[in-house]
């Protein structure tokens, strides 16, 4: 039941993002002018990529807290924290400091029309000052998280969301601002949370002993072992983000009906990684104490606990999918050509819970033993059945596509299975 005391914040703090999104669309889809949602779009799937590929901030200092955790070692449980908000402020600073070339080179990959471009532009520009707050705020989740504390991830994310919804309403409809002020509502419901993480910080670290080490803070050599599991972490990401706009672009390529259908469907595999990435991350906690204690016979039973919570919710989002698909799909769609076409494709989606749940637990197990060369191998593993087997599967046009993609993942979790066993058989036991 530790598994799910953990998970269950984490589950509910994801559920937290679409709503977020979901008002952002509605206040500004109800301006005059379709421009304004146009950019905001565009702004807001560039950030989104920008700092999902850091969110090797989060993950790697899970890892590592988790196994000081372990060692009893409150020392560098601390060390641990400084050094990732140091990174964090670090890599937050030269996003600003490039915030023109980076944004310009973003929107040309989008690909959007002048005006929303234009639009885009202006959001970016604003949304990119509080690149610090959000990667601070990454390596603060990924330290409680180390320290099995996954309640605080859930007020973190509430207090950010609900500052923004507020925000959102009070500066487009009361005070008749545009994407700016979805923009600005953003970047101040992320330092709203800096200033509340860092608060519960401080209260946390009046329990831990010892102090912080100007050696272990300033010197660089004593990064090591964060900048290895970080560099790691952000390759892995970058393929995973390349194998998600691959799929988009070829998607795109067989008119806007595919693309808007393969979009729905998408939705789907973020609903069941929403639940499967609560079991993941407490997973990460867990077996990175048993991991620092060299406790063999916890870490198995963490493993254990971890799969049949995982493989329930599976099953169950395969159900789902199976017996209210095209009921999911009414709610997403309202135009019968896409909602048809999504219909056509779903039996994609009852098989996908079945052989993604491997990769899910597996990244949580990996992640908490820092074993993070694993996962990017994986990742590069399926990226190299997964571009054959599209450029083989093109008659197929859309199923074709699918399968690639299913290919990727199927392949993905073999690796990660094929570590796994290795790795049991010798180094974890």
């Amino acid at each position: 039941m530790r598994i799910w005391a953990l998970a269950w914040p984490i589950i509910l703090s994801n559920i937290t993002v679409p709503l977020l999104g979901l008002v952002d669309t509605a206040v500004v889809g109800h301006l005059p002018d379709s421009r304004y949602l146009a950019g905001v779009t565009l702004g807001a799937t560039l950030f989104s990529f920008l700092y999902w590929g850091f969110g090797f901030l989060r993950m790697g200092t899970t890892g590592l807290v988790a196994q000081a955790m372990g060692r009893e070692s409150d020392s560098d449980v601390r060390n641990l924290l400084g050094q990732s908000l140091i990174m964090a402020l670090v890599i937050g600073s030269l996003l600003i400091l490039f915030a023109s070339p980076l944004i310009t080179l973003g929107l040309w990959l989008l690909d959007g029309s002048e005006v929303a471009t234009e639009l885009a532009r202006e959001y970016a520009h604003i949304r990119l000052w509080s690149a610090p707050a959000v990667l601070a705020n990454y390596a603060i989740l990924g330290w409680f998280l180390g320290q099995q504390n996954s309640r605080v991830t859930l007020m973190i994310l509430l207090l950010t969301n609900g500052v923004n919804i507020v925000l959102d309403l009070w500066f487009v409809v009361g005070l008749g601002m545009t994407s700016n002020g979805v923009a600005w509502a953003s970047v101040i419901a992320d330092y709203s949370a800096l200033a509340f993480g860092s608060y519960l910080v401080l209260r946390q670290l009046t329990r831990l002993e010892g102090h912080f080490l100007r050696e272990r803070l300033l010197a660089l050599a004593a990064y090591a072992a964060l900048f290895n599991v970080n560099a790691n972490l952000f390759v892995r990401t970058l393929g995973l983000l390349f194998a998600m706009a691959f799929f988009t672009a070829q998607g795109a390529r067989q008119g806007d009906t595919v693309l808007a259908a393969n979009a729905v469907l998408l939705q789907f595999i973020m609903l069941t990684s929403y639940a499967l990435d609560g079991f993941a991350h407490a997973a990460e906690s867990l077996i990175g104490r048993a991991y620092g204690r060299r406790d063999w016979r916890e870490f198995a039973a963490t493993v254990r606990a971890a799969a049949r919570f995982s493989f329930w919710t599976a099953g169950a989002a395969a159900a789902l999918f199976a017996l209210g698909g095209n009921a999911l799909i009414a709610l997403l769609t309202g135009l019968e050509e896409v909602r048809t076409t999504a219909a056509h494709y779903l039996p994609w989606m009852v098989v996908m819970p079945l052989i993604a749940v491997w990769s899910y637990l597996l990244d949580g197990v990996f992640i908490g033993t820092t074993a993070v060369r694993e996962m990017r191998n994986s990742i590069f593993i399926g990226l190299a059945a997964y571009l054959p087997a599209w450029w083989f599967s093109q008659p197929l046009g859309n199923h074709g596509l699918w399968l690639a993609f299913m290919l990727f993942t199927l392949v993905r979790s073999a690796v990660l299975i094929h570590y796994y066993r290795r790795y049991r058989r010798t180094h974890w036991r």
